[in-house]
């Protein structure tokens, strides 16, 4: 029976993991669950669940918090301290970290430090520091597992052949809800518009993310660091019915990929259950209708937060960092209406040129260069 914590179990992600392991009830116990400010609907997961630990991330709403709507079974914590205690419990066997930003790494680092197995739902942890975060697990044996859709697929077919034996990975892009789209006419788009996924059902920061094609940036650059590949190793290509989640090419020319309906309960699962397989409640596809699998080179210049990720990805150190934050406060200025859905792009590409570069930064300068991309964005005019 493997103890799982869930850092994130209000997202979408999160409940997800909840339904999986509520579905393999002799595999699979949940041993503590975290959410930043949604408590009721975390208090509500500690009824049905009851584990161990519940943790509030912001701390502020201690004396706002209904303890008592809680499993009597459940200690109750607040704050960061709180999510790292749980992420390295020795108890845990595997941590979940599935909470959205750059807000997650603090969590995902104890996990690592810790040596667990590591379901990766939080690319911007791998964006910011991913290469202390592998150098972190190799010195402390952890595992790390990839839960994206794409990323799992690249780690499974990877499995058929050797890390040396790989020429290159193509990871997968539906496309979002502008495919096709001009640059003329990406000019005009609403954070409703962008909001409205054609595939996936994902919060809202993401979603913007799939529309930009920033989301994919940000893959690629967490794949150089969880693959060991350089940014030329690594390709993007549109495919917008979503069931081929990447492939990856082996030196001899053969080609594999991963292919399911597009349904994140699978790569959970997989992450959950590793090395092994079980019976899932993930959906099938149905092989006696007709299928049509399209895929389309991405277009740069309508969307080019994409070359944003290959550039990073390429030059590595600070670059993630400040990327992913100018990002996430770009994002938010957008869905208020402050900024328009072309200028997430710029101001990200802004910031990016404006800071002082350092290859080997240390955590502390990474959360540091964070805090000042965020502070660039909030002032950037168009």
């Amino acid at each position: 029976m493997k103890q799982i914590a869930v850092l994130g179990s209000t997202g979408s992600i999160g409940v997800s993991c909840l339904e999986v392991i509520e579905s393999l009830p002799d595999r699979l116990a949940l041993a503590g669950i975290t959410a930043h400010r949604n408590w009721e609907q975390l208090s509500g997961q500690s009824r049905v669940f009851r584990p161990r630990w519940a943790v509030i991330g912001d701390e502020s709403l201690r004396n706002t918090v209904n303890s008592k709507a809680f499993s009597p079974s459940t200690e109750l914590l607040f704050g960061p301290e709180g999510i790292e205690r749980v992420a390295g419990d020795p108890n845990v066997d595997v941590v979940v970290a599935a909470i959205v930003g750059a807000a997650g790494l603090r969590g995902t680092w104890r996990a690592i430090e810790s040596g667990k197995t590591v379901a990766v739902a939080n690319k911007e942890t791998f964006v910011v520091a991913g290469q202390l975060m592998m150098e972190l697990a190799c010195r402390s044996g952890a595992t790390l597992i990839p839960v994206d859709s794409e990323h799992s697929a690249v780690f499974q077919a990877m499995r058929a052949g050797q890390p040396h034996e790989v020429r290159k990975i193509v990871l997968t892009a539906s496309g979002g809800p502008f495919l096709g789209y001009t640059a003329d006419q990406l000019s005009n788009v609403t954070p409703a518009m962008a909001l409205k996924h054609p595939t996936w059902n994902m919060g809202p920061k993401i979603t913007i993310d799939s529309a930009t094609m920033m989301n994919k940036a940000l893959e690629v650059i967490e794949a150089k660091w969880l693959f060991g590949l350089r940014a030329d190793q690594i390709e993007v290509v549109v495919h917008p019915q979503s069931i081929v989640h990447s492939l990856v090419e082996f030196v001899d020319g053969s080609i594999l990929a991963q292919l399911s309906p597009p349904d994140m309960k699978l790569p959970i699962q997989y992450a959950l259950t590793f090395p092994e397989r079980t019976t899932g409640i993930s959906p099938r596809l149905d092989w006696s209708r007709t299928i049509d699998l399209e895929f389309y080179p991405p277009d740069f210049d309508a969307f080019p937060a994409l070359q944003l990720g290959f550039e990073v990805a390429d030059r590595g150190g600070s670059c993630g960092a400040v990327l992913n934050a100018a990002n996430e406060v770009a994002v938010e200025r957008f869905l208020r209406g402050e900024m328009s859905f072309c200028d997430i792009p710029q101001v990200c590409r802004a910031v990016l040129d404006a800071h002082e570069f350092d290859s080997t930064p240390t955590l502390t300068e990474l959360l540091q260069l964070d805090s000042w991309a965020r502070e660039e964005t909030r002032r950037w005019r168009s």
